[in-house]
């Protein structure tokens, strides 16, 4: 059982998870899995996927209207994270959702 493809993600900064929907090789065309995993727990196992991307604008006139940080993902972390940490937790391994 593994990772064939990471279907959406999404950083929720506010409350410190990730919320992943993805498709084990196992798993159908319509069919889907979610979860919510805590960073914490990201962290325990060694990774970090999670990057600062505060140089995405250049120094120009424009860059005072986007005063923010961005940051982004490394799927493949990500994926090797996933793959690791239900390996160990396949208790947690999320229920399939039809679409």
């Amino acid at each position: 059982m593994e990772i064939q493809e990471l279907v959406s993600y999404y950083l929720f900064e506010d409350t410190g998870k990730i919320e992943v929907s993805f498709r084990l090789d196992v798993d159908g065309e319509d069919e889907i899995r979610t979860d919510r995993i805590s960073l914490d727990e990201v962290n325990d196992f060694g990774y970090d996927f999670i990057e600062d991307d505060e140089d995405f604008f250049d120094d120009d006139e424009e860059n005072d209207l986007y005063d923010m940080s961005f940051k982004s993902i490394d799927e493949y972390q990500l994926l090797n994270f996933l793959n690791e940490y239900y390996i160990v937790n396949i208790d947690r391994l999320p229920k399939i959702d039809f679409l």
